[in-house]
């Protein structure tokens, strides 16, 4: 055996004077509690002070260049590590640095170590994990006696790449270099490599970290330990200093702790942001934008179970790929990006950001987040400000517990790129409470990148956590896939699916009065027959075709502004799900714009949603079978009252609750809101949107949509009709058409409208609904649902109803010119009056009976 010696290879770099307004983040854990920070003179700009609430060490030494609890530049993280590894090398010399092996500590210094691994060149890495992989042999384990969780594995796909061996006559000589982020006791390095040496003795160890902070005692353990096992030991550190600590340091901080946070709960029961500013909990969370890396086959997502110099020649030319894809989900605008890593997954994130820094103008920086739990105190001299608290996702061995992400809220992000593993993209990653709903409040704009979880060949995770990718369940498969034209509606086939059954050959069809006597009186739902389609005269076809020529740059505006706001809050690559019929038309505008302005074809689909009934669960399943749920965004026409938005979200709550399935964002996207009901429209006035004056000639020949019992199963879509028989008539195409012709024309007014929505106060106002409900009140109704605001459902009123009257907002122009033809041809008065959100509003006849419609009861038969 060698005689045991250390050698001490750190190096005091260059003192750097301190800017004299700048907070030390340590002062106020040293002023409070007496602890001093002693070292070089970089060691206050490497390491902050916090506390934490651990039984073991009350202090936490927290570092400005790891990528843990500090947002910092990708590059400088990646930078200290990969300096590191270039003094082993020159140290090992290069023979000897082709014969190491890294190893990592989890979680902190997992991707210290690969950079570590990187900068020697050519040396395999591994880290210890505290996440147990079935089928994989256990090569070792320790303890690590100050952490919050002890129990490291080390799970090697090769099991010889510890033993010295791993095909290599002369490896047994090769030097283990062993890396963590601080060296504060050395009673890791002992439990690890007495662990090691019992079952793989070496000749040569060498210690790397960011700060040797060990006490001149414990130095001199290490020194005899290396002696007992008859090895040499070498330490690389970048500073070297020590933390001294005063007497009863530990029961003073617990204590301090304790009161803390007990201020906190009492300043902030539902504190989401310590230091007194809390998560805003009424507004609806954006959401996430989940990115295809194209992650490069083969390449394992860190060092959990290896990772060789073969894989570092399949990820460095992927990279830049990867990170364009990132660049062009983040659009163009963004000022200051955060990429945000998961636990032990930091090496991944780290080089993704080390790529994306190059790649855009932003200030990019790079954090994870972590098991540990850190008391957050808000002020400049404490080195955790903020801290976001939400449930581990990756089905943890030890059980659920809390998570924690710090200095993320309140860093002044655009953005925040989260990268996870597939192991820990689960339904408690995008469930309520969970780091994606977390994060919303505190970015414009989330991302989500997942990188695929490395197993072992021959090896299984015990049960892991349902990746939350597609759901494609079995009842899934059984139901049929989207209608598509020209079989089901005039729309070209690319245009939409319509996940609807075809009951085209089905009469469904009554009268007018017929259907409206059946629905007041209880005897029958709207859905569950359809009126006799309008059969509009000449003069009503030229009003429209007047009125389309009117406003199709309002309406291309719209359109533009919608889209462009859906692009920038949902991402590149939303899913567009429009409500038939009414939504569909402008859900093909929508994708129509995609295309002609960013060159992306965005899936589009249309769905049923029923008053009263809810939204079509099996429509939601193969679409959470076939797409991300969080991808699906929701488009309607416009909001009359708000009763859809309100249907909407009490369908997805209850279809989430008893389907299993989550993610779905139940907000809608409206070309226009004059009901003030949505955050995301094109407009909110009341104007004339050509395509509510006809039914379903303007809506690719589609019937509005059908739900009954003896027609519609429980596995079955619900059902509509095409109207091939209409289509001399048919309009569609034509309308369509004449709005995306005036694209080009309003492209400067939406790209100015939107920058200014995006930081306008959009929260709904409900200024609609309360307007309804005085309507209803002050002319005897006492129902809402007869009270149909808006140009577009006071059309659909005289269209498809028994209206009894029409209000219209005095002065109102060529928006109502349709309407007032409308009302003539069907005997209903037009009152104008005053102080009126809407540009007008139809009545429904309260108490209808048959024959009686109109002020004065007169008989009006269907056409």
């Amino acid at each position: 055996m060698l005689e045991g010696r250390v050698r001490v290879g750190g190096r005091v770099r260059g003192q750097r004077k301190e800017t004299a307004n700048v907070v030390w983040s340590g002062s106020w854990v040293a002023e409070r509690l007496g602890v001093e920070l002693v070292g070089d003179g970089e060691l206050r700009e490497l390491l902050g002070l916090a506390l934490r609430r651990n039984p073991k060490r009350a202090h936490l030494l927290v570092s400005n260049v790891l990528g843990k609890h500090v947002p910092q530049s990708p590059a400088v993280v990646y930078g200290a590590g990969v300096e590191l590894g270039r003094r082993v090398r020159e140290l090992l010399g290069e023979d000897g640095a082709r014969r190491a092996v890294v190893l990592g500590y989890a979680e902190t210094a997992t991707g210290l170590g690969h950079a570590v691994a990187d900068g020697l060149g050519s040396a395999p890495y591994l880290h210890s994990t505290r996440r147990p992989v079935e089928g994989v042999a256990r090569a070792g384990g320790f303890e690590e006696s100050h952490s919050h969780a002890t129990s490291h594995l080390l799970l090697p796909e090769d099991p010889d790449l510890l033993t010295g061996d791993a095909g290599d006559d002369d490896a047994p000589d090769a030097t283990l270099v062993l890396v963590d982020d601080e060296f504060s006791t050395g009673n890791t390095v002992l439990n690890t490599i007495r662990a090691l040496h019992e079952r793989y003795p070496r000749k040569r160890y060498v210690i790397v970290a960011l700060v040797d902070m060990r006490s001149p005692a414990d130095r001199g353990r290490l020194a005899e330990f290396a002696e007992e096992i008859g090895a040499r030991v070498d330490l690389v550190a970048r500073n070297t200093g020590t933390v001294r600590l005063p007497e009863g340091v530990l029961e003073k901080g617990q204590a301090l702790v304790a009161e803390q946070e007990a201020a906190q709960a009492a300043a902030e029961p539902r504190v989401g942001w310590p230091g007194g500013k809390p998560e805003p909990l009424c507004i609806l969370p954006r959401p996430h934008t989940r990115i295809d890396l194209q992650w490069p086959a083969g390449v394992p997502d860190g060092g959990r179970h290896g990772f060789t110099p073969a894989h570092r020649a399949l990820l460095e030319p992927a990279l830049p790929a990867m990170a364009d894809r990132i660049a062009q989900a983040l659009g163009e605008h963004p000022r200051r990006v955060l990429v945000l890593g998961f636990e032990e997954l930091m090496y991944a994130p780290l080089r993704l950001g080390t790529a994306l820094e190059e790649r855009i103008g932003a200030e990019v920086r790079y954090s994870t987040t972590t098991r540990s739990p850190v008391l957050a105190v808000d002020d400049p001299g404490y080195a955790i400000r903020t801290r976001l608290v939400f449930p581990a996702h990756d089905d943890p061995a030890d059980g659920p517990g809390e998570r924690y992400a710090y200095n993320v809220a309140g860093g002044g992000f655009d953005a925040v790129v989260l990268v996870v593993d597939s192991t820990a993209d689960t339904h408690a990653l995008h469930g309520p409470h969970g780091l994606l709903q977390r994060l919303t409040p505190h970015a414009a704009h989330v991302l989500l990148a997942v990188v695929p979880s490395y197993v072992p060949p021959g090896a299984s995770a015990a049960e892991p956590a349902p990746s939350y990718t597609p759901q494609r369940q079995e009842e899934s498969a059984m139901l049929p896939e989207p209608l598509r034209g020209p079989d089901f509606s005039s729309y070209a086939p690319d245009e939409v699916g319509w996940l609807l059954q075809d009951l085209s050959d089905t009469e469904l069809e009554a009268p007018t009065e017929e259907r409206e006597e059946a629905i007041q009186s209880g005897g029958a739902h709207y859905a569950e027959s359809l009126p006799v389609e309008y059969q509009p005269s000449e003069q009503y076809q030229d009003l429209f075709k007047a009125a389309l020529d009117l406003s199709a740059a309002r309406i291309a505006r719209a359109v533009g502004t919608v889209t462009e706001t859906v692009l920038a809050e949902r991402g590149p690559r939303p899913v567009l799900v429009s409500l038939a019929r009414a939504g569909t038309p402008v859900g093909v505008l929508m994708r129509r714009w995609a295309r002609l302005r960013h060159g992306i074809d965005l899936a589009h689909y249309a769905v049923s949603i029923v008053r009263g009934r809810g939204i079509d669960a099996n429509a939601l399943r193969w679409l959470a079978a076939h797409h991300n749920p969080a991808d699906v965004v929701f488009v309607d026409g416009w909001t009359g009252k708000g009763a859809i938005t309100r249907e909407l979200a009490a369908a997805i709550a209850e279809f989430e609750e008893s389907d299993g399935t989550e993610g779905f964002n139940p907000e809608i996207a409206v070309l226009a809101d004059p009901g003030g009901c949505v955050r995301t429209y094109g407009t909110r006035e009341d104007f004339l949107i050509p395509s509510a004056c006809l039914n379903s000639t303007v809506s690719g020949l589609i019937s509005r949509t059908v739900l009954r019992s003896d027609l519609v199963g429980p596995d079955d879509y619900h059902g509509a009709k095409f109207y091939r028989e209409l289509a001399g008539s048919d309009v569609s195409g034509h309308f369509l058409d004449t709005v995306t012709d005036r694209f080009g024309d309003v492209a400067d007014a939406v790209d100015a409208e939107v920058k200014e929505l995006l930081t306008a106060d959009r929260a709904p106002t409900w200024e609609g609904w309360a307007a309804v409900e005085r309507i209803s009140e002050e002319y005897g109704i006492h129902d809402v649902n007869l009270v149909k605001p808006g140009v577009g459902e006071t059309t659909r009123v005289l269209l498809r109803r028994v209206p009894w009257k029409i209000l219209a907002k005095r002065g109102a122009g060529a928006d109502l010119e349709h309407i007032r033809l409308l009302a003539q041809q069907r005997g209903v008065p037009v009152e104008e009056v005053d102080e009126l959100p809407y540009t007008c509003v139809g009545l429904i006849h309260p108490k209808y009976t048959r024959g009686a419609t109109g002020a004065d009861g007169r008989a009006v038969e269907s056409k």
